[in-house]
């Protein structure tokens, strides 16, 4: 075989090569959970985050990077090992505000929001997270009381330290985003001194037991009372309206017996006179002297409506 044939069929090869590298470098495939990011020379350019078949430039002109868009969890303070046990390790530990030793651990839950930033912003930002967050929870356990700490501020806890992590996060420019920070456990390194705290929780729980049981009879009471109030109320307006009813016809009684009085004044006192004394001596024989002591004659009408008998034949009339 001559030279010029050798050169002829390496050149095949290597063009060949060539080819196939083009060809396979020059397509990718992007999930739908997955975003990439085409790099040319060195540089990051184009994010793509729709899935399928992409084209680039054949290596080593272009190359892609392919991140996750899924959730993810980082521990702080245990490990899980792969048989299930929890460990817990050094970065647990941590000092109150009040100088109690405390252990702490906690999960964060973060995902990739720029991958241009996450992959050549930070050589691993993965570590520079799990910094930031030691560093926001010993900021806010460090100015917590232990009290709150073990019983009822950990919701505050978990609040202040996500706000301190995302400022964090913000200011290193990593393109990771905090979604949750959630306390699986604040507890004592002493058994004894966890046994104490656990009664005072107790205590706790049922002291805001009695308070609400309070308050309950409180409001029971109270309304009670006020139906009492609104029953006493409606009764007093409607002896309210009866009386003023009342009044109304006494008043209009009176103005009759007025008209009457001033029409013959001498009759009409003589009847008050004779019908308050049978009101009043309802039992009583009444007997009207006149001005110079005579005795006048009474005739009860009202007592002979009632008893008189009938006349009988031959009787004389008197």
């Amino acid at each position: 075989m001559s030279v010029k044939r050798m050169l002829m069929w390496v050149g095949v090869v290597v063009f060949s090569v060539l080819a196939i590298i083009v060809i396979i470098t020059s397509w990718y495939t992007v999930d739908e959970s997955e975003q990439a990011v085409v790099v040319t020379f060195g540089e990051a350019k184009e994010v793509i985050t729709t899935s399928g078949l992409h084209f680039k430039m054949p290596w080593p002109i272009q190359k892609v990077e392919i991140v996750s868009k899924e959730t993810y969890s980082l521990t702080f303070g245990y490990e899980e090992n792969t048989d299930g046990t929890i460990v817990t390790n050094s970065d647990a530990k941590m000092i109150t505000g009040d100088e109690n030793i405390v252990m702490t651990d906690l999960v964060v839950q973060w995902r990739i929001v720029d991958p241009k930033k996450y992959l050549f912003n930070a050589q691993s930002p993965q570590d520079i997270l799990k910094d930031a967050t030691s560093s926001a929870i010993r900021s806010v356990i460090g100015s917590s009381t232990i009290d709150d700490a073990l019983t009822d501020g950990k919701a505050d806890i978990e609040a202040s330290t996500r706000e301190l992590l995302v400022a964090l996060l913000e200011k290193y420019d990593i393109g990771i985003s905090v979604l949750a920070v959630k306390l699986q456990d604040v507890e004592l390194p002493n058994g004894d001194v966890r046994a104490a705290f656990t009664g005072v929780t107790d205590a706790r729980e049922t002291k805001n037991t009695k308070i609400n049981e309070a308050e309950k009879y409180k409001n029971q009471k109270v309304s009670e009372a006020q139906g009492e109030k609104d029953a006493i109320i409606s009764r007093a307006e409607g002896e309210k309206i009866a009386r003023i009813e009342q009044a109304t016809g006494e008043v209009a009684v009176f103005n009759k017996l007025y008209e009457q009085y001033a029409g013959n004044k001498e009759i009409t006192r003589d009847r008050l006179v004779l019908e308050t004394l049978e009101t009043v001596l309802p039992n009583a024989q009444i007997y009207i002297m006149n001005d110079d002591s005579g005795t006048m004659t009474y005739l009860p009408l009202q007592n002979l409506q009632t008893t008189a008998a009938p006349k009988t034949e031959g009787s004389d009339a008197q």
